[in-house]
């Protein structure tokens, strides 16, 4: 049976590939920060994810560039209260 796309799940390389890079901007100083790309970053993710996830997806892909920081105080950044993921 052929594969969706090029991988098989697109979507989902995509939507983690948004999510991180939309963590990793955010750390940079203020006025580095591509604000209007960020914006349509931010646009993109939503577009191509559940409402529900987003928070979620923003969340592992912070806790996967910070692996040293406690995942749970991150999830709370996030308004995600149980620690899911």
């Amino acid at each position: 049976m052929p594969r969706k796309g090029v991988t098989g799940h697109d979507g989902w390389v995509i939507t983690e590939a948004l999510a991180t890079a939309l963590v990793a901007l955010e750390q940079l100083p203020s006025k580095h920060q591509p604000r209007t790309h960020m914006e349509e970053i931010r646009k993109l993710l939503a577009a191509g994810s559940a409402p529900e996830t987003v928070k979620l997806h923003l969340a592992q892909a912070k806790c996967r560039l910070f692996p040293d920081r406690d995942p749970l105080t991150i999830y709370d950044e996030y308004g995600i209260g149980d620690g899911q993921g």
